[in-house]
C-alpha cells in the first residue's frame, strides 16, 4: 500500500500515489468525474484498490489543494493564446506567404 506524496520533480507537485506517476486528481477525474468503478481504475493503474481509496480521501481531505490545481492545470499562461476558432485569429500580424 503506497502513501501520498507531493515532490517538485514529478507532476509539479501535484500529490500523487508513491512510486508512481499517478496523480491524485487522475484518480479523482475518473472516479468522480467520469463514473468509473474504484476497482476499475485500480485494475487500469495495476494499483491496490486501497491505493485508489487513499487517494480520494485524500482528495476530500485537500479539497482547497485540489481545487488550486485544477485551476492551474486549466489556465493559460500568459506568453499563450486560446485559439477556438477563426475568428480568434489575428490576420493583421500574419505575413502571406511568397509566391
Amino acid at each position: 500500500m503506497a502513501e501520498i506524496v507531493s515532490t517538485n520533480d514529478t507532476l509539479g507537485g501535484a500529490p500523487r500515489i508513491e512510486g508512481r506517476r499517478i496523480g491524485v486528481h487522475h484518480i479523482a477525474k475518473r472516479v468522480l468525474d467520469a463514473g468509473e468503478s474504484p476497482e476499475q481504475v485500480a485494475a487500469d493503474y495495476n494499483l491496490d484498490i486501497a491505493d485508489i481509496y487513499r487517494a480520494l480521501v485524500y482528495y476530500y481531505d485537500h479539497a482547497n489543494e485540489m481545487r488550486e490545481i485544477q485551476a492551474k492545470r486549466q489556465s493559460v499562461p500568459d506568453e499563450l493564446s486560446v485559439v477556438r476558432g477563426p475568428e480568434d485569429l489575428d490576420t493583421t500580424t500574419q505575413s502571406e506567404p511568397e509566391a
